[in-house]
């Protein structure tokens, strides 16, 4: 496959490019591996068909994305149709349907990181690699992508180099971050593994192959933590739920009141501004207005 394969995934009338080759079968030794592998998989699920997302990441683990080839192969282990395999592979973004590179860095632009300067990093990671969204670099290491949230709003902004937190970014530092990915050189992520790995080594992982990182590192830096630490220096504590003040009221020796239900304080489920005015739990949809959808 040409570098201009990789980089203009579509042609210019907008239609997916789907090269030849995506559709020429495994090899006998690829093949017998990759069932051998989508056996263990399939295994996990009392109605199989119910492993074809796992089984989509495993054959991007071994082409780099969803190919021709392996839609027929998820097919014909799961007994669907190929439209079918197509349709949850469309579906999900982090199934590509084009050749992906071996790092894909995901920008966040939702507005928390946007007005921290995630537009900054999007715009200078753009012109430096000279690739848009979902688009890859002509060496085949980098596809850049604009992400709505990499649920990091507590470092924004953030950058994911193949799901792999990059927190409080700036335009520099974003870029020596992609630099080093193409130049071959180590990045170590602010938080979780201790490396990056590559995007087929992370395909393999969720498709259920674990690779003994999952402790590496820290999962939640002091930021994400805060409001937890103010809680218990103040004694806060979150209120009982519905369930749980139920069994209190239970075992309490004193009356629950004359009226009975629930201990003085406490308040049904159903008693929260989330519910009123209009509708309560339990409530069948057709009590709802006509026209309203």
């Amino acid at each position: 496959m040409s570098a201009s394969d990789l980089h203009t995934p579509q042609t210019a009338e907008g239609h997916l490019r789907v090269p030849a080759e995506s559709k020429a079968p495994y090899d006998a030794a690829t093949e017998a591996r990759l069932r051998a592998d989508a056996a263990q998989v399939i295994a996990r699920y009392p109605i199989k068909r119910s492993a074809l997302l796992p089984l989509l990441h495993l054959v991007q683990s071994e082409d780099g994305y969803v190919s021709g080839r392996g839609i027929a192969l998820c097919a014909d282990l799961l007994e669907l149709e190929t439209a079918e395999v197509s349709g949850v592979a469309t579906f999900y973004t982090q199934y590509k349907r084009h050749p992906n590179g071996d790092y894909t860095v995901g920008v966040c632009t939702n507005t928390l990181c946007a007005i921290m300067g995630g537009d900054l990093i999007w715009e200078r990671l753009s012109e430096h690699l000279g690739v848009g969204h979902d688009e890859t670099t002509p060496d085949g290491k980098i596809t850049l992508e604009r992400v709505e949230c990499n649920a990091a709003c507590d470092y924004a902004p953030v950058v994911m180099a193949n799901w792999e937190f990059f927190d409080n970014q700036t335009p520099e530092s974003a870029t020596r971050l992609v630099d080093d990915l193409q130049a071959g050189r180590e990045v170590v992520p602010t938080r979780g593994a201790d490396t990056v790995a590559t995007f087929k080594q992370v395909s393999r992982v969720l498709a259920g192959f674990l690779d003994g990182r999952a402790d590496e590192g820290v999962g939640a830096g002091p930021a994400s933590v805060l409001g937890l630490k103010i809680a218990h220096e103040r004694g806060w504590s979150a209120p009982a739920s519905a369930d749980e003040a139920r069994e209190h009221a239970a075992q309490d020796a004193s009356p629950v009141g004359e009226a009975g239900g629930l201990a003085h304080g406490l308040r049904e489920s159903t008693d929260s501004h989330a519910n009123a005015p209009d509708e309560k739990p339990g409530e069948a949809t057709s009590t709802r207005k006509e026209g309203e959808q």
